[in-house]
């Protein structure tokens, strides 16, 4: 359990922090940044499972069913619980995060000089019942990528590109695949914040 900011924010009207059923680094960065106190709780799922039994679904679907699944596995009495995932969609393809550096390699091989985009999705529960839910879209143009640099890619970030979709992170190394971004930048992070600080307002969780 990650304390990243106190319950005593002043912008914060709830008696306890807001529940991360999340440990991504990109969407802990938002909050703290944005003074939203929260207690980081990953969720014990198994994503691939779920995502096996959505065969055929669309990938707005599957980002909002594991964001719904995260929060709900992290739920506790009283408490705001924030669940969030985020899949990339490839002319007709839908990918996750990768499940090994091969994996890995072979989707920055198929994204480099293509257009994807991403879907991020949130849900806010409290006492077990979604109170707000939503998916926020970026596009993302990967310029033409070679063989060499996916290697020194992948050798420099490691293990960092199979924890998010597309296997990169753009505010560190992964800014360096692309050649256009056309969106939000909390939805590329996996975090639609705006979208999320409106819901807390009217929830009365923050100060309006």
């Amino acid at each position: 359990m990650d304390v990243t900011i106190g319950s005593t924010s002043p912008f914060w009207r709830e008696s306890a922090p807001l529940i991360l059923a999340s440990k991504s680094a990109g969407r802990r960065q938002a909050l703290a940044h944005s003074g939203v106190p929260f207690e980081s709780i990953p969720a014990d799922l198994d994503e691939r499972a779920i995502e096996s039994q959505l065969a055929g679904a669309d990938a707005d679907a599957i980002a909002s069913t594991l964001a719904r699944a995260k929060a709900l596995a992290c739920s506790a009495e009283g408490r705001l619980v924030l669940g969030a995932d985020q899949v990339a969609s490839c002319e007709g393809r839908i990918f996750g995060k990768p499940a090994d550096m091969r994996e890995a390699d072979a989707l920055l091989r198929f994204l480099s000089g293509r257009r994807h985009r991403l879907h991020s999705a949130i849900a806010l529960v409290r006492d077990g019942a979604v109170i707000f839910e939503t998916v926020a879209v970026a596009d993302l143009t990967m310029r033409g990528l070679s063989d060499a640099f996916i290697a020194a890619y992948l050798t420099v970030v490691g293990d960092n590109a199979l924890t998010s979709a597309g296997a990169y992170q753009i505010e560190g190394l992964g800014a360096q695949l692309f050649s256009k971004v056309e969106g939000d930048h909390w939805t590329i992070m996996g975090l639609p914040l705006l979208e999320l600080l409106a819901a807390l307002r009217r929830e009365g969780a923050l100060l309006s």
